[in-house]
Parts: structure tokens; C-alpha cells; sequence
């Protein structure tokens, strides 16, 4: 095998972030430009001689010539085996499943999650080991550094192999198994949920549903499983093709940009279930008859009801939450007896506590739900969790979470997102905040009293780590809390999250609209932050 040395300069931008290194395609493109980031992650690897690689990605745009360089590489490196999915396929969850399965060193997942994509949208690259789980913040930083100081990569030097037949094929001494992207993440979901009474529900003729994929990676997952496994009818699944550039559309589920399934959750013809996932298959977005489940309820009400389903009869041994979702999921762990954990936000945060055995289930409000099964979040699972819900229950959307809030109390919660900030007014607005932290407990705002304010930092419980500056709290009096954040998932500007959040016990006060229900807590928000007088802007850009 022909190795070869090539110069390269380092380039100054490849710190990842929460979900790894995500720019725009063209920066991708640039010369040297994705070598250089796989070449800092094997060099922090080290010997990488001999080990298993699993690599796949959700086929945006890209996705194919990327795993051509990267196999190369893995080469050069001395890798045994690299697994990747059917036409450069794999769905993030499946990755974690595969990687976890057969015991690889470590897998390459190539997305940019619910970012577009096509050849002027975003890409991304992120490194997971070998407990399935994103690399931790010590590995990311390390990863940061090597790319600060390249000054060659290795590159095998031969011919692009052929990613859509199944099979073995060669790249000097470095096999590579083109393997289906479903089958392995298939069988696992069959061990974790109760396929026969689910395909009963099918059958019943009674229970409707659409599950958008929204041209991105979990079209085929959805389709075998819910479709040919199930017995859902043809046509459950839409927009099942991924597509480059996602058909043109933003692949996020939520109510924006999922709005073809929203429409067809409301009117006389409303069908019963409705679901959608993200770009790389790791968000998810349910819907019932006329009713929106928010993420941080969805969270709440599955641990709550983890053990009617097989796979989680024995209990749960814990829960854990990102910091901005909202504390329903903590009420549910009270009830339980058992162990609750809130995070900063990013997956990778949840991997200790899953990998020693603390948590069981987790969650993020960003569409994110996941459990033991793997160590990323993982849209499909939680789809398929609530239907085996359904199943079991015999009962709409609507009434399980209705029944819950009336058991645990309702969390009115709401997340207004201003995307696309100059990022030095982003920066402005969290400086501004911080600034006042001190003074503003004791302070109050119409009806909102501050009772403390922090700029959120977690102290790991597993392995001592610790991180800072993770976000802006105010807790108030009426058990209310607002968060500040800049999110790290974006390719360009700022995003400033605003997340709200107000408890209410009484089931008489339970049938309110988030947005009235949290109008003055809103107001408060922006007179804190004054993004809407800095940016110049009238409305956030997505409200949750």
C-alpha cells in the first residue's frame, strides 16, 4: 500500500463544539481543510493499528466524498477494520448501536444534525468512542490542540471503493465491511419495545399516523421498522428518501419546519399519532390528535411510564436532563425514589452517568430522548416508545399527558430562539447578564421575584470533571425559571436561546396556551436581555 505525506498548515477554526466540528460545506471543501481534523483525531488516538472503525453519516451532501478521504486515511493509519454503512449511510443512534455491538475503538459520524443541507448548507464531523457516546470534553479539546499544530496528514493512495454493495472489499491491508445500516439498530429496538402488541395497534384499524423524516437519514430506519416490521400501512412514512440537500427543507423537527405533518395533526381528518426526526435520525418530535408533547414533557412521561415496556420492566435507575429543559423529568425521579442529574447541554455530558450506571433514561428540550440502548440521543426510540405506550394504554396522546400533569403537576414551558445573531451582540446580551447576577436576586419584575441568578456550571459525579459558563439561571419565586444561552450548534452568528418555564400544580389552571400562560415571565425575559432592542428584531425566529 502506497502511503502517503502530505504538508499541510493548520487552520485556526476546528475547535468543535457540542455535536463536534460543524462549518458550511465550503469550508469543508477547502483544501486540506477535512484532513487536517481527522488527522488531529488519529494523531490523538495514537496507535490506532489493528482496531475496528465504524464510519457512516446522514448522506447529506458531501457525506460521500468525505468517507472516501477519511477510509483512506484509516488506512494510512493501520486501522483492521472499518464498518460503514450501506451507501455511506448510518443514522447517529445506529453508529452508537453498531460501535457499541461490535466492540469498535471508536466511530466517525459525518452530520450537522438538524442544520440544511446541499452545497450551500452545513457539514459537520464528530468523533464517538468506544461506548457509542460522543468523545468527551477532555478528548475534544485534545483533538483542538493536535489541529493547532499539523504540519502533515497521511493518505493512502488508491482507488474510491464502491459503497452500495454489500460486503468485503480491500484498501491495502485494511478491511472494509460494507454492512445494511439497519439491521443491527433493527434488532435492538425489537429487544427494548413490544413489536407484537404494537402491530395488534396497526391492525386494530383504529390508530393513524405519519412519521416525517423529512428526506433525511431515518427514512429507511422508519420505513423497515414501522413499516415492514410493524405492519404500518404504506405511506406511514413520508418524505422517507434522504436526499444531499434534504429535499430543499431545514430537517428539524419541530413545529417550523415539520409544518406539513403539524397540518395534518389538526381539523376533523387529524390523525392520532405524529412524529418526525432530524437530519442525522437523533431528534425527535411527537404529536397527538390536535396536541404538541414539548420535549421536556415527553422526558417526564416516559419515565414515568418506562415500565409498562419490556425493555425497562426492572426500573429505572435514574434520569438526567439537560439544564435548560424544563424539571418536570425531576418530579417524576422524586416520585420514583430514584437519582435525577441536570447537565449541561450536549449528549456527551450524559455518557459518564449512563456508562457507571446512574441514569437510565435522559433527555434534552432540543428534541433529544434517549436511554441505556445506546450512548447518543435517539429520535426513532422514542417514537417507537410511544407508540408501545399507545398500545399498552389504549388511550389518546392527549389523555397521557394530560393524566400525567393531573399526577404530577404541569410544567408550562416555552423556548424562543433568535437565530443568526451578529455575534457580538449575542456576546453583549450574556456579558449584560452576567454583569447583573449578583444584584438582581431579591429583585422584582411585576409578579417575578428573583430569588437567585447563576451562570450554571456541573461538576461531574463520575469522573470529577468540571465545566463552566453553560448558561444564565433565574429562579423566582412562583417557581418559575428563566435560562439564557448561546447555542453552539449553528455554522454562522449567534443563536440566543430563551427558555421559560412556570410550575403549576392546579389541574384547574392546566388547559392553557404555553405562550399566555408564560406572557409576563416572556416580558421579563427580554427586559433582562433586550435582544429584541439590540437586534432590532420584533419576534424570536422559532418559538418551542
Amino acid at each position: 500500500m502506497n502511503i502517503q505525506t502530505i504538508s499541510t498548515t493548520p487552520f485556526d477554526d476546528q475547535k468543535p463544539g457540542t455535536s463536534g466540528l460543524r462549518k458550511k460545506v465550503a469550508v469543508f471543501e477547502r483544501n486540506h481543510y477535512l484532513e487536517n481534523f481527522v488527522q488531529a483525531i488519529f494523531n490523538t488516538l495514537g496507535d490506532c493499528r489493528g482496531k475496528t472503525l465504524v464510519l457512516g453519516g446522514d448522506g447529506r451532501y458531501l457525506n460521500r466524498q468525505a468517507i472516501q478521504i477519511i477510509l483512506k486515511m484509516a488506512a494510512a493509519h493501520g486501522f483492521a477494520t472499518v464498518l460503514v454503512g450501506q451507501g455511506g449511510l448510518l443514522s447517529t443512534p445506529a453508529a452508537s448501536c453498531i460501535i457499541r455491538r461490535y466492540q469498535a475503538y471508536g466511530g466517525i459520524i459525518l452530520s450537522a444534525s438538524h442544520n440544511p443541507g446541499g452545497p450551500e448548507g452545513d457539514f459537520g464531523l464528530k468523533y464517538n468512542a468506544s461506548n457509542g457516546g460522543p468523545a468527551p470534553e477532555q478528548l475534544t479539546e485534545a483533538f483542538y490542540a493536535r489541529s493547532r499544530n499539523l504540519t502533515e496528514y497521511r493518505i493512502a493512495r488508491a482507488d474510491d471503493v464502491d459503497l452500495d454493495i454489500l460486503g468485503e472489499q480491500r484498501i491495502g491491508e485494511m478491511t472494509l465491511r460494507i454492512i445494511d445500516p439497519v439491521d443491527d439498530y433493527a434488532r435492538l429496538m425489537q429487544e427494548l419495545f413490544d413489536f407484537d402488541r404494537i402491530r395488534a395497534l396497526f391492525q386494530s384499524g383504529r390508530f393513524t399516523m405519519r412519521f416525517d423524516a423529512m428526506h433525511a437519514i431515518t427514512g429507511p430506519y422508519a420505513k423497515r421498522i414501522l413499516e415492514e416490521q410493524l405492519g404500518a400501512p404504506s405511506g406511514t412514512v413520508m418524505n422517507g428518501v434522504p436526499l444531499e440537500d434534504f429535499g430543499g427543507g431545514h430537517p428539524d423537527p419541530n413545529l417550523v419546519h415539520a409544518h406539513d405533518l403539524a397540518e395534518l395533526m389538526y381539523g376533523p381528518s387529524a390523525l392520532s399519532f405524529g412524529a418526525a426526526s432530524d437530519g442525522d435520525g437523533d431528534r425527535n418530535m411527537v404529536m397527538g390528535r390536535e396536541f404538541f408533547v414539548t420535549p421536556s414533557d415527553s422526558l417526564a412521561v416516559l419515565a414515568a411510564n418506562a415500565h409498562h415496556l419490556p425493555g425497562y420492566r426492572a426500573g429505572l435507575a435514574g434520569v438526567a436532563r439537560s439544564m435548560p429543559t424544563s424539571r418536570a423529568a425531576d418530579r417524576v425521579a422524586g416520585h420514583l425514589g430514584i437519582e435525577s442529574f441536570e447537565t449541561p447541554t450536549g449528549w456527551k455530558f450524559f455518557g459518564n452517568l449512563l456508562d457507571a450506571g446512574r441514569i437510565t433514561l435522559c433527555g434534552e428540550e432540543s428534541f433529544g430522548t434517549g436511554s441505556n440502548h445506546v450512548r447518543e440521543k435517539d429520535g426513532l426510540w422514542a417514537v417507537l416508545f410511544w407508540i408501545n405506550l399507545l398500545a399498552e394504554k389504549r388511550t389518546s396522546v392527549a389523555e397521557i399527558v394530560r393524566e400525567h400533569w393531573r399526577r404530577f403537576g404541569r410544567d408550562y414551558y416555552t423556548r424562543h430562539d433568535y437565530e443568526a445573531l451578529d455575534a457580538a451582540i449575542g456576546q453583549q446580551i450574556m456579558d449584560r447578564l452576567v454583569g447583573q447576577l449578583e444584584r438582581l436576586p431579591g429583585q422584582s419584575f411585576g409578579n417575578y421575584k428573583v430569588v437567585s441568578a447563576d451562570d450554571f456550571s456541573y461538576r461531574d459525579p463520575v469522573d470529577n470533571s468540571y465545566t463552566e459558563h453553560q448558561g444564565i439561571r433565574l429562579f423566582f419565586e412562583n417557581d418559575s425559571r428563566i435560562v439564557f444561552r448561546l447555542s453552539g450548534t449553528g455554522t454562522e452568528g449567534a443563536t440566543l436561546r430563551i427558555y421559560i418555564e412556570r410550575f403549576e400544580p392546579d389541574p384547574e389552571n392546566h388547559g392553557f396556551d404555553p405562550q399566555d400562560a408564560l406572557k409576563e415571565a416572556i416580558d421579563v425575559a427580554e427586559a433582562l436581555c433586550k435582544v429584541k432592542a439590540l437586534s432590532g428584531r420584533s419576534r424570536p425566529d422559532v418559538i418551542t
